[in-house]
């Protein structure tokens, strides 16, 4: 069996050698290089051919975003930022993820106490995940959208919705909320499905994304931006209001109850013995409690099974489950879990989700 080939570029000698003590230990993933700055990243990447780079951002003479320019023009493939936990490495790793980037590693937490955060295993097992995916490049192909204009059209402007090739249901009734869950290739992933919304989409709109703080205040502003929808990071004791869109808060978990009429939102910083936060499955579940069968649930791609849990709860509660398809997920992860169990009312390709949710909510 063939070795799995990754550079490591990074300007700190000690992250160098921290990445590689990480990738060291898995006799499937073999170093074949080692680099200090986006030149050498850029050489590297046409050179040794690897299947996956980490990829710092800030280095002398040619910075990362630049070097992840120029090799995803040149010799694209899997390249995982190592990104600084601040507002201003938060805005870099989103520019990074548009550029083509398939994720990133929160630096300072991720190895002054990896072992805490599992990075280490996260890590590798990502790099597998994308090494392994031989048409990930193609699904990473960055979606160049800008904010849409209004129009009279029906469904906002965009196409009217149609049954995709795919299973899926007949109309069960108006849906009054949304929840989505993601994590690995969830930012890219979320360009293709919140911009494509139309305006009088008449719902909230709750999303959880895997991410640390900052980053997901970042997502947040990045998905406002080329949306018709607004978009904003929910900050807590909020009344849910249609047509918005509510990104969990990263640190937090986020949970939705309902007091009289209205949706209001509630936030957290207790892990509660879940792997993250925010996590899927809190989230989905006080959907599934406050809204039950007026609520529509969305898994996306990202590695392991957050959120089968709390969409089991909704679909138990009358509400309806949208899982993506294998294919089109950058990591079937999270949504195999939903599919497996049974819970997925419709599987679906990423570019037919926006209107599938049109379909249930309009």
């Amino acid at each position: 069996m063939n070795k799995i080939k990754v550079v490591i570029v990074d300007d700190s000698a000690f992250m160098r050698k921290a990445i590689e003590s990480m990738l060291a230990k898995d006799p499937e993933i073999e170093i074949v290089g080692q680099g200090r700055n986006g030149i050498d990243a850029v050489e590297m990447a046409r050179n040794l051919k690897p299947d996956v780079m980490t990829l710092d951002i800030e280095m002398p003479r040619m910075d990362g975003l630049s070097a992840l320019e120029k090799i995803m023009s040149e010799n694209p493939l899997p390249v995982i930022m190592v990104s600084s936990l601040t507002t201003e490495g938060a805005e870099a790793t989103m520019k990074a993820l548009d550029l083509g980037a398939v994720d990133f590693i929160p630096k300072e937490k991720s190895f002054a106490s990896f072992g805490v955060m599992n990075i280490e295993d996260d890590l590798r097992n990502k790099i597998k995940q994308f090494a392994r995916r031989t048409n990930l490049m193609r699904r990473l192909r960055p979606a160049s959208f800008t904010r849409p204009a209004a129009s009279s059209a029906p469904f906002g402007g965009v196409q009217a919705p149609v049954a995709p090739a795919s299973r899926t249901i007949s109309k069960p009734g108006h849906k009054r909320i949304v929840i989505i869950g993601t994590s690995t290739g969830g930012p890219q992933s979320l360009q293709k499905v919140i911009p494509r919304l139309p305006a009088d989409i008449g719902v909230p709109i709750v999303v959880v994304q895997h991410m640390p703080p900052n980053f997901t205040q970042s997502l947040a502003q990045r998905l406002n931006s080329l949306s018709k929808l607004n978009v904003i990071e929910s900050q807590g004791n909020e009344k849910l209001e249609p047509n918005t869109v509510y990104i969990a808060k990263g640190g937090q978990h986020l949970r939705i109850k309902k007091i009289g009429a209205n949706y209001v939102t509630e936030l957290n910083s207790d892990a509660g013995g879940h792997l993250h936060v925010p996590s899927v499955d809190v989230t989905a579940a006080s959907v599934a409690e406050a809204a039950g069968k007026d609520a529509l649930g969305v898994i996306m791609t990202g590695m392991g099974a957050d959120g089968k849990k709390g969409l089991q709860l909704l679909k138990l509660k009358g509400g309806n489950v949208i899982a993506q398809d294998e294919d089109s997920s950058i990591v079937y992860g999270m949504p195999r879990a939903v599919v497996e169990a049974g819970i997925a009312d419709e599987i679906v390709p990423l570019d037919d989700i926006f209107n599938r949710i049109i379909f249930h909510c309009k």
